[in-house]
């Protein structure tokens, strides 16, 4: 009889691993030391080590334990036949996890505390200084290859940029350092996510920022990285680099499908397939024999077979000691997964005492924000779990994050979008579907999300377990056997890159005779993938778009140069189809400005393209347009907003289409006039939470714009700059000023002190601290009543939970005290220079 399939509760009961890790320590597991008192009692996994020769032993749950409404499933053992055929976990026998120690000095990558394959030792040293392209699967190694190549130019005294995907800033340095011929400093650049070159909104800047790079005449280090790249060898053959492939897994991860309360183990891609086939075949024998199967549910909130599944397995991972990622597909859908979760999770009084006071300590910090603590965060975190998604703020997303991390959380719930960016292992990872919205997620964030299962340092192995509903199945398999898409050029005219891409050489003036230009297109990524004669004309047909829209000119020496109108648009990193719309929106400002009044600034702040901010609501845009006065008005009308137009779409509870290219202008009016308001009462001192229900938005949304916002800003300034526009910029500066303090002008200069923003800069003037000075000569101890009246509205805590909230504001006013000494120093330094 062949074995039974291992998951990872039979691996703990079996094995115990000795596993040096790259951190040189591993996470401590003693917040979440559940249940001492039950542990050798009834538990689910036999004792292990997690480091042989330490002694230590993994706290467990006693499944027994009473929950406070709902109790996980059990999961037992179905099949006694195991899949054929290589697993992932072969390659534990074919490769060590760890190279085995050398004598060697430890500036070599020989050693091995660094903990790196001798193969990859090799690769480095024949790299020299040429241009990379590698790419290994999710947790094989990339950012330490990054951190070594860029730290050995930073220790030769060189420069670096570490390029992530939203690159809009690398490529404005690289223009600038073009432009001013200090680009020779840069000796190499690394491009994570490479595989996002191809990305319509932001990426595409990668390949602009590059080619130009690959155009210089001078040793700058290119070197692109990617977990999901399938034609690697066409880009190194675009940068002129070596490239390296890599399988290698350093935590192998065992897969599965669970469809209706059952699990199958999936060895492959193809297996997987072949398994929801199967699945979805009428014929009652067809059907595989699962390999575990999941107790039906008593609970309500549990009969959905997805619901149940994910609990369950959710439970028995945190009952082994171990970390959960669970993987969803809206922002509701993660609140209400992570609240169902923290309902079969044991109660407060049966965590130990460790575990509950490291809790305590996320809740303070949260407690202890600007925008107060989020009320399903307050249920969910004391029982060790808590959502990620982009309704929270960032300072609310970094705080939870890193206490999963640290160990303090034991369960995350996230949308796809954590997978992309944030670097938090589990050893179980579940996701509830494939679904992103309602479309399905693409091959290469699939395979994100699934690598985030079994992270070197972190654990020994992985596990991925993919909950299906019947009516996707058959979609989702197919979706694991897809190949990953090659990664293509986003300078086609249809994708409009091109025209920003010529705009940019010529506006810096890299490229300005054709022939240039010529060479500089023989160097994009579009050149090893289209037909050159299409290019050619392509070229030509961009080139007369730009004469046209009177962005460039044609010399009488027949070279190129850039128009005031094109300075002005690169200098603001805009695009020349967002250009020209600023453009025209600010001559029709410089004829009739309002200036008695905000909005009209506001509106100019928000950004052209602003469809990811969310919907509007066109009952609260309706009383919005009710209250505004007659400058407000004036605004409406020099906008084209009809008043009449938006008591139609309250009425009719429609969204407005966005079919056409008129539709789309219109749109884009009326989101930008929308999100002026929220920028107005950013301005005017609205806490963020407080704008976020008034404009029925989660409060993620609301900083995120106001930090689009000053970005955006900050680009139309450049704009006015280059276009000459001195008084108008002025205009611009002071409100951006205002929109990074979130306050009244009165109240900027308060405003540089960190912590002292909006809400609370208000109530530090109130009580006569109106100056950096006054702060700078007061004690932290008694600047926390002033910032507990700034603190939103909260339930009442217990008394140690309050003297911890004390305390957190207590270190806050410290820092703020400290801070303000030093700009008070430094102003007091520079006056007394102006005197010498």
């Amino acid at each position: 009889m062949l074995k039974i399939p291992t998951t990872t509760v039979d691996l703990l009961k079996k094995q115990k691993y000795s596993v040096p890790t790259v951190s040189g320590a591993k996470r401590a597991h003693d917040w979440d030391n559940f249940m001492l008192d039950n542990a050798q009692n009834q538990n689910i996994l036999g004792e292990t080590s997690n480091s042989a020769g330490r002694g230590f032993k993994r706290p467990r749950l006693d499944n027994s334990s009473k929950y406070s409404h709902l109790k996980a499933s059990k999961i037992r053992d179905v099949s006694n036949i195991s899949s054929a055929g290589p697993t992932i976990y072969t390659q534990r026998k074919l490769a060590a996890s760890t190279p085995t120690a050398t004598q060697n000095p430890l500036l070599s990558l020989k050693h091995s505390c660094y903990g790196l394959p001798d193969r990859l030792v090799q690769n480095f040293a024949s790299l020299g200084e040429k241009n990379l392209v590698y790419t290994a699967p999710t947790g094989g190694g990339k950012s330490l290859v990054a951190d070594v190549l860029m730290l050995k130019r930073v220790l030769e005294s060189k420069k670096a940029i570490l390029v992530l995907p939203y690159v809009a800033l690398a490529n404005a340095l690289v223009n600038t350092a073009i432009e001013d011929c200090s680009i020779n400093d840069l000796w190499i650049v690394v491009m994570d996510e490479l595989h996002m070159i191809d990305d319509d909104h932001r990426g595409y800047l990668m390949e602009l920022m590059a080619t130009k790079l690959l155009s210089i005449d001078q040793r700058t280090q290119l070197v692109g990285m990617s977990a999901t790249l399938s034609n690697t060898e066409m880009l190194a053959q675009w940068l002129g680099a070596k490239f390296f492939q890599s399988a290698y897994k350093p935590v192998p991860i065992k897969e599965y499908l669970v469809y209706d309360n059952n699990i199958y183990s999936v060895s492959t891609c193809s297996a997987f397939l072949k398994t929801a086939s199967k699945l979805q075949a009428p014929q009652k024998d067809a059907t595989p024999t699962p390999d575990r199967a999941i107790q039906l549910s008593e609970h309500a909130e549990l009969k959905r077979p997805v619901h149940n599944a994910v609990v369950a397995l959710t439970m028995e991972t945190v009952s082994a000691g171990y970390a959960v990622l669970d993987f969803c597909g809206s922002r509701g859908a993660c609140q209400t997964t992570a609240e169902l979760i923290s309902e079969a999770m044991p109660q407060a009084q049966d965590c130990s005492e460790d575990c509950l006071e490291g809790r305590k300590e996320v809740l303070c910090s949260l407690r202890s924000l600007s925008v107060g603590l989020d009320e399903v965060l307050e249920r969910t975190i004391i029982r060790g779990v808590a959502f990620h998604q982009a309704g929270l703020t960032t300072e609310e997303r970094s705080i939870t994050a890193e206490s999963y991390d640290n160990g303090v959380l034991k369960v995350i719930v996230a949308t796809c979008s954590l997978a992309a960016g944030i670097n938090l292992p589990a050893r179980r990872v579940i996701l509830q579907g494939a679904r992103m919205g309602r479309d399905l997620v693409a091959p290469a964030m699939l395979r994100q999300m699934r690598g985030r299962a079994g992270r070197k340092g972190k654990d020994e192995v992985g596990e991925s377990y993919v909950c299906c509903q019947k009516e996707d199945i058959e979609e989702v398999g197919q979706l694991l056997e897809a190949d990953l898409p090659a990664v293509e050029s986003c300078l086609t005219p249809e994708r409009r890159g091109i025209k920003r891409a010529l705009l940019e050489v010529i506006a810096v003036r890299l490229a300005t005779h054709p022939n240039a230009v010529q060479d500089y297109i023989r160097r994009t990524l579009l050149y090893h993938t289209l037909d050159h004669e299409a290019l050619n004309l392509m070229v030509k047909t961009t080139l007369d778009d730009l004469l046209e829209s009177q962005l460039i000119l044609l010399e009488d020496d027949d070279t190129y140069k850039a128009t005031q109108l094109g300075q002005a648009i690169v200098a603001s990193s805009f695009t020349p189809e967002d250009g020209i719309f600023v453009h025209v929106e600010f001559q029709k400002a410089l004829r009739a400005f309002v200036l008695d009044g905000e909005m009209h600034v506001f509106y100019m702040f928000t950004p052209v393209q602003c469809t990811g901010l969310g919907d509007i609501n066109w009952q609260i845009f309706r009383k919005e347009v009710e209250n505004l006065d007659e400058s407000g008005l004036r605004v409406l009308q020099f906008s084209y907003i009809k008043p009449g137009f938006v008591n139609r779409m309250a009425n009719s509870g429609k969204q407005l289409p966005e079919t056409t290219p008129q539709e789309k202008d219109t749109a884009r009016i009326y989101r930008r006039t929308y999100a002026a308001f929220q920028l107005r009462d950013l301005c005017n001192e609205l806490p963020i939470h407080t704008i976020a229900r008034k404009y029925d938005t989660p409060r993620g949304f609301v900083q995120n714009l106001a930090q689009t916002c000053e970005g955006f800003a900050a680009g139309m300034i450049q704009f006015c700059a280059r276009m000459g526009w001195g008084m108008l910029r002025s205009v611009l500066e002071h409100m951006r000023d205002r929109l990074k303090a979130g306050a009244k002008a009165d109240l900027l200069d308060l405003a540089r002190i960190p912590f002292v923003k909006s809400r609370t800069a208000r109530v530090f003037w109130e009580h006569g601290l109106k100056s950096v000075r006054a702060i700078a000569a007061a004690e932290g101890k008694d600047l926390v009543p002033v910032l507990l009246l700034a603190q939103p509205k909260r339930s009442k805590i217990n008394g140690d939970e309050e003297a911890k909230y004390h305390e957190k504001l207590r270190v806050k006013a410290e820092v703020i005290v400290g801070t303000a000494s030093r700009l008070w120093e430094r102003e007091q330094l520079v006056d007394l220079e102006a005197d010498l």
